[in-house]
């Protein structure tokens, strides 16, 4: 393989390209809308226009990115999007979320390694489902899958600590209060933790602790001791 151009590992870009909309092709407008309303996602647009054209687009709770789909929008076979990733700090919490709207969502499940082979459908690290959170809890490692109702393939990531160099730390942010108050809630094991080590005395610097945990552990960077 010949080594890459030096272009292509030395220059930044030049403008902001913020992945904003992904098409999803579905057999009956109606009821997909329906299935995507039933998960919370806020609807943002229901556009009909010439041509027998019919779009319509919902968000996520928390996400900067959108779904659309509808009338003359893709050629896509309807079902054939698959491994849409759906990233959740509390996956037990999203699963349970779901269920409680009557939505058919797997069990929790995390990969056996790096293992690639089997039937199962594909997801990032591998095709062979461990039922179950990942032993260590380990960021990027546990999952739940679930289908819109024409087979489009959704999976829950749970990720608390980001790789780093994915998110600066200067750029922390949070998007919804529950994401903040799950950081929150690991922040306060973890700092529970830090106050047996020290003799089990009170820290009365718990804020600044706390906010340097959640910073760091966005940012992917060493965890406060």
């Amino acid at each position: 393989m010949p080594a890459p151009d030096a272009n292509e590992t030395t220059q930044a870009p030049t403008i902001d390209m913020k992945l904003e909309v992904v098409v999803i092709p579905v057999s009956d407008i109606d009821r997909a809308k329906k299935f995507y309303a039933n998960l919370g996602w806020r609807l943002d647009a229901d556009f009909a226009g010439p041509d027998d054209y019919r779009v319509i687009q919902f968000t996520p709770p928390g996400s900067p990115s959108s779904v659309i789909f509808g009338k003359n929008v893709t050629a896509a076979a309807p079902g054939s999007a698959q491994g849409l990733y759906l990233i959740v700090s509390d996956i037990e919490a999203a699963r349970d979320d779901l269920r409680g709207r009557g939505v058919e969502v797997s069990e929790v499940f995390h990969a056996e390694g790096d293992v690639h082979t089997g039937p199962d459908e594909p997801y990032l690290f591998g095709r062979r489902r461990i039922a179950g959170l990942d032993p260590a809890r380990a960021s990027y490692r546990s999952y739940v899958s679930f289908n819109d109702p024409d087979g489009n393939g959704w999976l829950f990531q749970e990720i608390t600590t980001r790789l780093p160099g994915r998110v600066e730390a200067a750029g922390t942010t949070f998007t919804s209060s529950s994401e903040l108050a799950s950081a929150l809630r690991r922040a306060a094991k973890a700092h529970g933790e830090h106050e047996k080590r020290n003799g089990g005395q009170y820290d009365a610097n718990w804020p600044d602790w706390y906010a340097d945990y959640i910073a760091r552990e966005q940012a992917g960077q060493p965890l406060p001791a």
